[in-house]
């Protein structure tokens, strides 16, 4: 089965010159929820502007369920659901009217049943009646959401869809996605909050400066550069790394209570049994030792750093 949306060579260059897309070729697969990671200005959402008809680009092209975006406009859009970052609501009307008019955009019949269904689902059906200027940010970004959903669309990019968001909420909004996945939608994630991707994406692509650096699942990413932090609780406190532990690159809390160990966990050899009869010759007591693996986000920003400084 080909991929579900399928772009190749996209690239966009504005009329000043700027260039924000830089040849993307992508593939995501029908039913994943893939995390479009980069820094402001990396061209996340021109990206997914391009896709949805929002940006047209100067280059490539892509489709959507077999769609082309440019030739075929009307059938790709039909098949997508845009969530926006911008809370771009009518604050007077009521939630289930908003709702429903998004469907009737894109000449669907009404449906009471399936808006009722997409309303509990997104836990607002007790506010169907309510004024959007009466509900909280949060509730306010899941009316997006439903506003995409209304017309069954096959595909949903959620560009930034928690920012602003406090913490519960948030991981409310991930077991709303994870559910959504669930009923077969496929979707496409920008984010700033990296534990969002961490948590529910199944691939992560990461892009800088209108390029994809690279798209790989998430666990084989974590496996594949992640690296593993080793931290030694010293029984007594040190002034200083002795000089004969410099090699192993050991970093020493400010209080001087803790060692840090940094190693690949997919080395042929660690280095930490050459490390602890090392610092046993220093006469250093341990108290303690804990292993850490590194979170998605310090690769990401290892990745973006490194690219940066080439």
């Amino acid at each position: 089965m080909p991929p579900i949306v399928e772009i190749d060579n996209l690239s966009k260059t504005y009329d000043d010159g700027f260039q924000a897309l830089k040849g993307v070729t992508l593939a995501i697969e029908e039913g994943e929820i893939l995390a479009l990671l980069g820094p402001n200005g990396a061209g996340k959402t021109t990206l997914i502007s391009a896709l949805c008809g929002i940006v047209t680009p100067t280059g490539g092209s892509a489709r959507v369920g077999g769609h082309d975006i440019a030739a075929d406009y009307r059938a790709a859009r039909s098949m997508i659901g845009l969530v926006p970052q911008e809370i771009t609501l009518e604050p007077f009307e009521k939630v289930i009217s908003t709702v429903r008019f998004s469907r009737g955009l894109f000449g669907k019949p009404r449906n009471d049943a399936l808006i009722e269904r997409i309303l509990r689902q997104l836990s607002l059906w007790d506010k169907r009646r309510s004024p959007i200027k009466e509900l909280s940010g949060g509730m306010k970004r899941r009316v997006l959401i439903a506003k995409a959903l209304c017309h069954e669309p096959r595909v949903l990019f959620l560009d930034e869809p928690t920012a602003g968001v406090d913490v519960e909420l948030r991981r409310d909004m991930w077991r709303v996605v994870e559910g959504l996945k669930e009923s077969g939608v496929t979707i496409i994630l920008t984010t700033h909050y990296i534990e969002e991707a961490e948590a529910i994406a199944d691939r992560v692509a990461v892009i800088l400066r209108g390029d994809i650096l690279l798209v790989e699942k998430k666990e084989t990413l974590m496996r594949q550069m992640g690296r593993k932090c080793l931290r030694i609780e010293l029984a007594k406190p040190i002034g200083a790394v002795p000089a004969a532990l410099a090699d192993f690159g050991l970093e020493l809390s400010a209080d001087g209570c803790e060692l840090s160990y940094t190693y690949d966990r997919q080395a042929e050899r660690t280095g930490i049994t050459r490390l602890l009869r090392a610092l046993s010759d220093e006469g250093l007591a341990l108290s303690d030792l804990q292993t850490a693996q590194s979170s998605l986000e310090e690769i990401f920003v290892d990745l973006v750093s490194d690219e940066a400084a080439a």
